[in-house]
């Protein structure tokens, strides 16, 4: 706690960040790239004190596979928090599989705990879900941004939440900062597979939700 009053007293903003995963998969892939998220944590931690970077996602868990695993196990290892659970597997009354996974939850209780530690919360989500926590936070005097797009169609930003938070960043407009580069640009090959899990790689792993079944929320 000292180390942090210490940074504020000199005045870098404390910073959170908060990252609704499905919800900005589906935003990206609207504008067609994929996030590199340590790209991401140099972009909002640069002239920043980045308190905590969290990331929330429902597992789809098989027998012996889940297609999100190699991102989480990757963010962990690479500066993140992650918050997982369970998705869950149901059938509608037609009897076609539903996936429902919803992090709603968990993003709010922990940016409402984190909240006294901040300046400045940063939500990746366009769910209006999620204005009642903002303004909650805001009450406490943190300011909020939200980043989401209004370039998809239809926009991935609920109305009611970029009208609540203090600002409103444009996913597009910070793309080049944040996306994976392609192969062919990259100024080094691509290391071997890691042999002890996803700490050998500082690169994120590939579109992990291209192969996962739809999740659908609660």
């Amino acid at each position: 706690m000292s180390a942090q009053h210490g940074r504020r007293a000199s005045g870098v903003e404390r910073v959170g960040l908060f990252v609704d995963g499905a919800n900005l998969y589906h935003a990206t892939r609207a504008l067609g790239f994929e996030v590199d998220f340590a790209a991401m944590l140099r972009f909002f931690g640069s002239s920043t004190y980045l308190v905590r970077a969290c990331y929330y996602t429902a597992l789809i868990e098989t027998e012996d596979y889940s297609p999100l695993r190699p991102l989480t196990d990757w963010l962990a290892y690479n500066g993140w928090r992650v918050v997982t659970k369970p998705a869950k597997e149901q059938a509608d009354p037609t009897g076609r599989r539903r996936i429902k996974g919803n992090m709603d939850i968990e993003l709010a209780v922990d940016m409402m705990e984190l909240a006294p530690h901040l300046d400045h919360a940063v939500l990746i989500s366009g769910d209006g879900d999620f204005r009642r926590v903002v303004e909650a936070v805001q009450r406490q005097g943190v300011k909020v941004t939200v980043v989401s797009t209004m370039e998809s169609q239809p926009p991935m930003i609920a109305d009611e939440l970029r009208r609540q938070a203090d600002g409103f960043l444009e996913l597009a407009d910070i793309g080049q900062e944040i996306a994976r580069r392609a192969p062919e640009q990259r100024a080094r090959p691509a290391p071997p597979p890691p042999t002890n899990g996803a700490r050998a790689s500082r690169i994120t792993p590939a579109d992990p939700y291209g192969e996962a079944p739809e999740i659908e929320p609660e």
